[in-house]
Formats: structure tokens, C-alpha cells, sequence
């Protein structure tokens, strides 16, 4: 008998780091969410109070971009994805097997795009290779993504837009786990933390 342990292994460890982000992710959305609830509330006695913060909304709508890339990541891993089985629910039980795998194969690779959208579009390596001279950075390459700051709070904007790249991170870990799982090369992981009940069934 072949050894799974050792073919395997790899696959597992997919999973476990995808389990380890997924904690992480949801220890984030509890703060955001409480940070979110905060600002709103602090936007709405300071206002009742004729002392309105003017950095608060910018800060809540930050917090708002945060929540939906750090959730839809968790989603993804939680199957809570939208999906159509228009088609699936016409094939046997192999044939609708291989599709999701498919379909998953394909989330896999728009998680790789996006990562190599962002490494081109944040080019860590330019802004090295210029000594982290925002300035000197943008004169040759025209990306001025360094150089900016928000509105209100006068942060840099890579800072909020870092997400971005996190996102890109996670989402593609959390999409190879499914994919390992769909392609049968480990049993699905059971999902603690979430009392989501069979959330693949309800949203699909």
C-alpha cells in the first residue's frame, strides 16, 4: 500500500496554513468589526455634540475595505462562495466532482494573478533598487503609489492599499486548500471557530 503520509504531505501542509490564516482572519474581523462599531458610534456623539472629528469617516471607510477583503478571504475558505450547479446537478457524481475541482483550479489562478498584478504594481523591487526614495521612485517609473496620502488621516496610501497584496496572499492559500481537498488528495478539514452550520450547502 502507498504511503499517502509521504505523497501527500505537501497537501497537508496546505491546509495547515490555510487553518492558521483562517484563525488569523477571523480574530481580524472580530477587531475590525468592533473598531468599525467605535468610529461609528464616536462619529455619531461627536456630531449630536457640534464637535465632529473630521477624520472618522475616512477612517470607517477604511476600516469597511478591510472587513470585505479579510472576509471574502475567509469565505473562500469557508466555501461560502456564490455557486451555479445549473450543470452539476445534471452530471454524476464523478464527472460534478471534477468540475468543482475545475472551478476551484480556477479561483486558484486568479489568486496567483492578482498576486503578480500586485508585485507588479507595488514593485517592491524598484522601490529598492531606488532606496526607498519615494520620490526619486516615481520620477522614473511614473508610479506615484508611494508618494500619496490620504485625505484626512495623512496616511500613506500603500499603507491602506496594502490589503491588496494580503489578500492576494490568503486567498490563494485558502483557494489551493479546497483545491487539495477537491481533488482528493485530503480529506476535508473540519472548520472550528465558525458556527456556520453546513454554510456549502446554504449559499449554494
Amino acid at each position: 500500500m502507498q504511503d499517502t503520509t509521504k505523497t501527500h504531505g505537501w497537501a497537508r501542509w496546505v491546509q495547515q496554513a490555510s487553518s492558521a490564516i483562517l484563525q488569523v482572519e477571523r480574530l481580524a474581523l472580530m477587531v475590525l468589526m468592533g473598531g468599525l462599531t467605535l468610529l461609528i458610534l464616536l462619529n455619531v456623539v461627536t456630531r449630536y455634540t457640534g464637535m465632529p472629528i473630521y477624520w472618522v469617516d475616512e477612517a470607517a471607510v477604511y476600516l469597511v475595505v478591510w472587513l470585505c477583503f479579510v472576509g471574502a478571504s475567509a469565505m473562500t475558505r469557508l466555501r461560502m462562495d456564490f455557486a451555479v450547479t445549473l450543470l452539476t446537478d445534471y452530471l454524476g457524481e464523478t464527472a460534478a466532482r471534477r468540475l468543482k475541482a475545475t472551478a476551484t483550479a480556477g479561483v486558484f489562478l486568479f489568486g496567483c494573478a492578482m498576486l503578480a498584478m500586485c508585485w507588479l504594481w507595488m514593485d517592491p523591487v524598484g522601490i529598492a533598487s531606488h532606496g526607498f526614495d519615494a520620490k526619486d521612485f516615481a520620477a522614473d517609473s511614473f508610479n506615484f503609489l508611494y508618494t500619496e496620502r490620504t485625505q484626512t488621516l495623512n496616511w500613506p496610501t500603500w499603507v491602506v492599499q496594502l490589503i491588496l497584496p494580503i489578500f492576494g496572499i490568503t486567498f490563494t492559500i485558502h483557494a489551493a486548500a479546497n483545491l487539495v481537498e477537491d481533488l482528493g488528495l485530503q480529506p476535508r478539514a473540519i472548520v472550528v471557530g465558525f458556527d456556520l452550520g453546513n454554510a456549502e450547502a446554504t449559499v449554494n
